[in-house]
């Protein structure tokens, strides 16, 4: 086990590679959009009858999945069965300032009520005061109650320097994440192409099992086209059936 010393010089090792890398790279469209769509609806004031059109909508166009918050993914996982989409939750959302067992039985509950993919937010205080020793234990508590099931690791962006940036995506990877995510979309900030591009150069080392998901702010089909080119390979959403119907990629035109 790392100590906190061990930490904080792994994590300067991997800011001075990545920052010395800099260098653009882009990405080429999947050649089926939907599939890496999260599907999203996560306000507050979110009714059942508009989960299940959420749903309807993931069916039709053929998204990844549905993101939902955690007491409607028993509804969710029954509306889409027999579909192609998934669903997925979130965890220690929006805040993440919780305790890692919390979050790590919201999770077991999730994935116990059908959750396929879980979001969790990780705790920025601790990433801020470079404490990774616990920012660590607490993504890999959920990483461990959800095992096999993929886990993503919102950083929260919006709060962050580029350096901090690196530090959670690297120790995201460490911790056995899935996936590291921008933003809640709850903060302010959006996703941009240099976040996701800062990301995807920092979990490289992964050879493709962490992987990057761009969430908050992508409404258009120019944007996600952005954050894809970026480096983005998923990308989360409440406005997927707008991105769709400006493509080119209307159900049936496959």
């Amino acid at each position: 086990m790392r100590s906190n010393e061990d930490w904080k010089a792994a994590v300067k090792t991997k800011i001075d590679e990545v920052l010395a890398n800099a260098n653009p790279a882009e990405y080429p469209p999947p050649l089926f959009l939907p599939v890496i769509i999260d599907h999203t609806l996560l306000k507050p004031d979110a009714t059942p009858a508009q989960i299940n059109t959420l749903c309807d909508e993931a069916i039709k166009y053929g998204f990844k999945s549905c993101c939902v918050n955690g007491s409607y993914i028993p509804q969710v996982a029954e509306r889409l069965r027999g579909s192609g989409a998934i669903p997925c939750v979130v965890v220690g959302f929006p805040l993440g300032a919780m305790k890692p067992s919390a979050k790590a039985f919201e999770a077991q509950e999730a994935v116990r009520d059908g959750a396929k993919e879980v979001d969790m937010v990780l705790h920025i205080g601790h990433l801020k005061s470079q404490d990774y020793v616990h920012l660590h234990a607490d993504i890999e508590a959920v990483v461990g109650a959800c095992s096999p099931i993929p886990v993503k690791v919102i950083l929260e962006t919006v709060f962050l320097t580029d350096e901090e940036k690196i530090a959670a995506s690297f120790v995201a990877a460490e911790a056995g994440a899935a996936f590291v995510k921008t933003c809640t979309g709850f903060a302010g900030g959006a996703a941009s192409p240099g976040d996701v591009a800062l990301m995807k150069r920092t979990v490289a080392y992964k050879d493709g099992a962490v992987q990057v998901k761009a969430s908050a702010g992508v409404r258009t089909y120019e944007k996600c086209l952005e954050v894809i080119n970026a480096g983005a390979d998923r990308v989360g959403t409440s406005s997927g059936v707008a991105i769709m119907e400006k493509s080119d990629l209307v159900p049936g035109s496959y």
